[in-house]
């Protein structure tokens, strides 16, 4: 299934932006749309959320355009270390497994024995 796409047009109709605006996002670096094969923008869903991100900084919050930037990059970079964060803690909780499995077949390999007096043999020449 093929994900769906807007035109410029219809992002600036649904968000009440003017297409310039739009225009401007992408000459910034904030919104990177796609291309078709005939270089015509188009939007995804993924794209519209981003979208939605700036213009609440942007409106309900005040930010300018540099300080959007910042924060986007800000929150990718926080994401990709949560996403790093996340992969070092399955590894840890996976050798932490493999960990506890070894012990307990080890654990139960260990042999019992009741305990046993111990008797010291001195040497003759030690009791002279």
């Amino acid at each position: 299934m093929k994900e769906k796409t807007y035109l410029i047009s219809a992002v600036a109709s649904k968000y009440n932006i003017h297409p310039q605006t739009l225009r401007l996002y992408e000459r910034e670096g904030l919104l990177i749309p796609s291309r078709t094969e005939g270089n015509t923008r188009v939007y995804r869903d993924m794209d519209l959320k981003k979208l939605e991100f700036i213009l609440n900084l942007s409106r309900e919050m005040g930010v300018n355009l540099a300080g959007i930037e910042i924060i986007l990059n800000m929150k990718d970079r926080m994401e990709s270390m949560q996403e790093e964060f996340s992969k070092f803690l399955e590894e840890l909780k996976k050798e932490f497994q493999d960990k506890e499995a070894l012990f307990e077949e080890k654990k139960n390999s260990i042999v019992k024995f009741s305990s046993s007096k111990v008797a010291i043999f001195k040497d003759d020449k030690e009791q002279q």
